[in-house]
């Protein structure tokens, strides 16, 4: 197969499109939205995005190797005089998207997406460890999940990739229908359905509407759809779809799963059965929540084609997600890096987790708000009471507006627990406070940057 490129055709068929120059226009097999990454002949895309408007960059853009350039219709009267192709649309954004789905399809790549409330950046990275034993793959990397990103990734794969794994996420109504029509899946998985968004998609109802974007995209191409049976709402929708593939730990499956014991760091012995075939191994990350990612990834693999060998062996490679449940042992601690973001279901599977590790019998939990819950944070924050069992071996250490509430009911049940009104106060108690010999787990929302008192005592314990 000879290299993928973009063909003037491809531009003309962009809507709305003029391509200015396109007698000297030739092919070409790069495509790139950010002047600091161009370092061979490429076609450059100016998108205006939060911080920086690509029109900006032109001249850099050519200056450095674009040989072609997509802009607004709107910049015309500025970049008329440019010798070089140039292709105005209506909306380079959407032109991007539409080429990157062209792209797909110039591809020799089946499409895996995935998208999810809790557990997608980490299942993402399960999938694409366990079928490179087999395949050549490229992935989503960093935050690439968005209407954005997701076009990065898909230009990101050449001709030799045998899968790609997209992480597809959404914040707003409309994100994963919109990115789902330019990956069009071949396989499709939704981790879970929780309460991750609701300022925005309102319901938990709205929030599978929104993400099932990726499983009608799928059955229209007479792809294979995964199906947590676990997920009450997932299991509930899974007859609107033909081609599917169940998988789960409570109900009856096709891929079942087991947990069979966990180590006194958490790490659970899974075991898992698809029809005739059962197998099972030891996962090399901690707790609940990442065993159900990895049999959602597991049911991937085997559908696609992996035998046990190929998953065990596969297994052994997987490493843990940053600021997702990242265990870090200490002489004197066990530090539990689970900063990366947060929602009540992840938090309740933090705490469960945190239960699970055998290493140290006190436990700490550094709580920041979840954001994103609109009208009803304060009744979640509330709710996550519930998830607290009796124990006199827990401290629960909260910050901020929405965590106060939690505190509040806390102390109620009797759960030890003390609040900080300032970052300054909680960092001053992880630096000097008699907090040896435990397992220290700290989580919030992004905003609540709560990796700054990872930091803190990381350095207390190193």
């Amino acid at each position: 197969m000879g290299k993928i490129k973009i063909t003037i055709e491809d531009l003309f068929n962009l809507n709305g499109s003029v391509i200015y120059n396109p007698d000297s226009y030739k092919p070409l097999s790069v495509v790139e939205i950010d002047t600091r990454k161009i370092n061979k002949p490429c076609l450059f895309v100016a998108i205006k995005g939060e911080k920086y408007d690509g029109h900006n960059f032109i001249q850099d853009a050519i200056d450095k190797g674009a040989k072609a350039l997509i802009i607004n219709r709107n910049k015309l009267e500025k970049f008329s005089s440019l010798n070089i192709p140039f292709i105005t649309v209506p909306d380079t954004i959407k032109a991007y998207g539409e080429l990157a789905n062209r792209w797909r399809h110039k591809l020799n790549a089946k499409v895996v997406s995935i998208t999810g409330s809790n557990g997608k950046t980490t299942t993402k990275e399960m999938i694409a460890t366990l079928l490179e034993e087999k395949f050549n793959v490229v992935k989503s990397e960093a935050n690439n999940n968005n209407h954005i990103g997701v076009p990065l990734t898909i230009f990101s794969a050449d001709e030799n990739c045998e899968m790609l794994i997209l992480e597809q996420g959404t914040n707003h109504l409309g994100e994963i229908p919109y990115s789902a029509k330019i990956s069009e899946p071949d396989y499709a998985i939704i981790t879970n359905i929780g309460d991750s968004h609701l300022e925005f998609l309102k319901s938990r109802e709205k929030v599978f509407k929104e993400k099932s974007a990726l499983f009608d995209e799928a059955e229209k191409r007479g792809g294979i759809i995964f199906i947590n049976v676990d997920d009450p709402i997932i299991n509930k929708n899974k007859k609107r779809y033909k081609n599917i593939v169940t998988y789960g730990f409570k109900h009856d499956a096709e891929v079942k799963g087991k947990i069979l014991n966990y180590d006194d760091l958490g790490r659970a012995t899974i075991f898992i059965q698809y029809h005739e075939r059962s197998f099972d191994l030891v996962l090399p990350l901690s707790g609940e929540s990442n065993a159900k990612n990895f049999l959602a990834a597991a049911a991937v693999a085997l559908k696609i084609g992996l035998n046990e060998d190929e998953i065990i062996n596969a297994s052994k490679k997987i490493k843990p997600v940053h600021g997702r449940l990242e265990i870090k042992e200490y002489p004197k601690a066990i530090l539990v890096d689970d900063t990366y973001n947060a929602s009540p279901a992840s938090v309740e599977a933090a705490y469960k987790f945190l239960k699970k590790v055998k290493r140290y019998k006190n436990k700490i939990m550094v709580l920041g708000d979840i954001f994103e819950l609109g009208k009803s944070a304060p009744k979640f924050h509330k709710e996550l009471a519930n998830i607290f069992s009796e124990d006199k071996n827990i401290t629960v250490l909260t910050i901020g507006n929405l965590m106060k509430y939690l505190h509040r009911e806390l102390k109620k049940i009797k759960i030890k627990t003390i609040h900080f009104d300032t970052r300054d106060a909680l960092s001053l108690y992880l630096k000097y406070e008699d907090i040896d010999n435990s397992v220290i787990l700290v989580k919030g929302s992004r905003g609540m940057k709560m990796e700054e008192f990872i930091n803190i005592l990381e350095q207390r314990f190193e």
